[in-house]
């Protein structure tokens, strides 16, 4: 099944935001992102192009998209070759040194608390190591169960259940230490 470019730009729009937001949390970084979700996209339409169609349904092409998006996005990380896990401990050892400090000096309020807030939040998960970041932004993002975030990755139940639950702590002990000017 051939399809038309009309159709194609219609599969690119319905998914566009979903396979860059995807691809933003996993990446942590604009430019790759957007290199990620064109990489996604080329590869469908090649398979289209070359009559392997992924096309069965709606359903099929948004799961076919995640698992190539979060793949690609993995593949971006690695090629960077930056050990997150070092960076996580560099960010750990900074914030014991500003304990206290709110950002700007003072305690951020309305708009500016809810944007300074959402910024903070994104950082702390760049932190977290690839795995439980891919399981985290797949859930709570994508809304997908622990059974299809299995299945997407091609890993045990189990597994993933063990990178939500350690990644769901890490964000949590972090967010206590670097987050104590938003809680009252």
């Amino acid at each position: 099944m051939a399809m038309d470019a009309r159709e194609f730009r219609s599969v690119v729009e319905t998914h566009q935001r979903m396979v860059f937001s995807l691809a933003l949390r996993v990446t942590g970084e604009y430019g790759t992102a957007e290199e990620v979700a064109q990489d996604a996209f080329l590869e469908l339409y090649r398979r289209l192009g070359a009559a392997q169609t992924p096309l069965e349904s709606e359903d099929h092409v948004r799961f076919w998209l995640r698992r190539v998006t979060v793949h690609r996005a993995l593949d971006a990380l690695r090629r960077r070759s930056v050990r997150l896990e070092s960076v996580a401990q560099e960010w750990v050892e900074e914030q014991h040194g500003m304990e206290g400090a709110a950002p700007g000096g003072g305690t951020p309020s309305g708009p500016e608390l809810n944007a300074a807030l959402i910024a903070r939040l994104e950082d702390l998960l760049q932190t977290l190591p690839e795995a439980m970041r891919v399981a985290v932004v797949l859930r709570y993002q994508e809304e997908m169960t622990p059974d299809e975030i299995a299945d997407l990755l091609g890993q045990p139940l189990a597994t993933v259940k063990s990178h939500l639950k350690r990644g769901l702590q890490l964000l949590r002990r972090k967010a206590g230490v670097t987050l104590k000017e938003y809680v009252r």
